[in-house]
């Protein structure tokens, strides 16, 4: 457990004004922690001490319960000042959002409380093994499945999870990978894949989320992550080699991923968010390099760098770029937000799951559209540092790079070529976006 005494955090404002805080603290070190690779352990303690990682906590279990447009601008301030930082929290908010979709009430109190108390959750998701990123190997067994007796096959007592003290054990094996924030992580949410064909464990076929202890043994964290961008994010390795589970530490993702509930709209809102920090990021420490330390091309017929017309003309586009990003992230920021209305519960032990007076379609269309205009300012900001900057501004001591990296890498998380696509479709054939997670 994160040792942390953690604030609580009770309005938008505050939640800004914090996270701002914390961004003019974390920006005085994010070149150098990037260029060492210094593990942000302390600013990620500092990040749970804030209550900032509470704020999606629903109201009844003691929490700020904001929005998804507010977590988006937080995690974009964070972003513009280290989109490492930034990035950790991804999942953590990702998967508190699975709880309120598809969590019970036990599981709800139980890890909503664990984070109002400061833990910090950490995804492991993505996989290396299948024909694509979409096929999940990490398989979920019932204790027994093999050579069970006739008393081991008595299904569980429900079809849902629902922690009612079954003794029903699971085991989780498998290997995962680009698990970001799993070596900062009190608990893991890992995908999984039922593996119970003789029907004993009593839950539906498909996927489930095992909340799992960090430090649980069968659980190895590898700290083996190497991309050339987002180097501080502890997206290494994770395996688990006969790891046991509860039932109450498992949640099924169908009826959060599966139905128009904004899960995966609120999941790439989050990503938007990131690239146009980083946009806004690139754009300022472009801004101060000019003024400080370029010299003006002879041509220019000007004394200050800053003061060349095509110099003022180029960070004129940079910046429509970047309003761009920022504007459609408020935007689809809004959608979301309606997408995501609690509808009156249908169940007496559920948290209401789905959409209610918003459009989940119009949520992933309008999110699809905020993150091609964040890839594509952050992308292009990012290497116009250098072409403002002249040719010092790539000196190695400038550690202007680190902005380029980032984007680069945080924007291959998912192609934007398919958002067109189902922008596209939207358009022409009022066709809905895939239900699937991604968009």
């Amino acid at each position: 457990m994160t040792v942390v005494t953690a604030e609580r955090i009770t309005t938008a404002d505050h939640a800004v004004r914090i996270a701002t805080e914390l961004a003019e603290v974390f920006a005085a070190g994010a070149a150098e922690r990037d260029l060492s690779r210094r593990l942000p352990h302390e600013e990620l303690d500092q990040l749970s001490a804030s209550g900032l990682l509470a704020i999606t906590v629903p109201a009844e279990f003691g929490g700020a319960d904001l929005p998804p447009s507010l977590v988006a601008e937080v995690v974009r301030i964070l972003a513009a000042a280290d989109p490492n930082i930034a990035q950790v929290p991804h999942s953590h908010f990702v998967y508190l959002n699975l709880l309120r979709l598809a969590g019970t009430r036990a599981q709800q109190r139980d890890y909503f409380g664990k984070v109002l108390a400061g833990a910090r959750i950490a995804n492991a998701q993505s996989e290396r093994g299948g024909a694509t990123v979409a096929d999940i190997s990490t398989v979920l067994r019932p204790v027994g499945e093999t050579g069970a007796s006739d008393a081991d096959r008595q299904p569980v007592e429900s079809s849902r999870i629902d922690g009612g003290g079954t003794a029903r054990r699971f085991v989780v094996e498998g290997t995962k990978y680009y698990c970001t924030g799993s070596l900062f992580a009190d608990v893991l949410a890992v995908l999984t894949r039922l593996d119970d064909p003789q029907g004993i464990s009593g839950l539906e076929p498909g996927e489930y989320v095992a909340f799992v202890p960090a430090l649980e043994p069968g659980v190895r964290i590898v700290d083996d992550w190497d991309a050339l961008g987002q180097r501080t994010t502890g997206s290494g390795t994770v395996e688990f080699a006969g790891v046991t589970v509860g039932p109450e530490q498992l949640v099924a993702r169908a009826s959060a991923v599966n139905a128009p509930t904004g899960y995966g709209a609120f999941a790439q809102l989050l990503h938007a968010a990131i690239d146009a920090g980083i946009a806004r990021g690139a754009l300022a420490a472009a801004a101060e390099f000019v003024r400080t330390r370029s010299r003006p091309w002879f041509e220019a017929e000007v004394t200050h760098a800053a003061d060349d017309p095509l110099v003022v003309q180029r960070f004129g586009e940079l910046a429509v770029a970047v309003a761009a990003a920022e504007s459609t992230l408020i935007v689809a920021g809004a959608a979301v937000d309606a997408a995501v209305r609690p509808k009156v519960a249908v169940a007496q032990d559920a948290h209401p799951a789905a959409s209610g007076d918003g459009d989940g379609a119009q949520a992933s269309i309008a999110v699809a559209t905020a993150k091609i205009l964040a890839d594509r300012a952050a992308n292009e900001v990012s290497a116009a540092i250098f072409e403002v900057g002249g040719t010092r501004s790539a000196a190695a001591e400038h550690r202007l790079d680190h902005f380029w990296r980032n984007a680069r890498t945080h924007t291959l998380h998912d192609p934007v070529r398919w958002k067109y696509q189902h922008i596209g479709r939207a358009v022409l054939h009022n066709r809905p976006p895939p239900l699937h997670g991604v968009i």
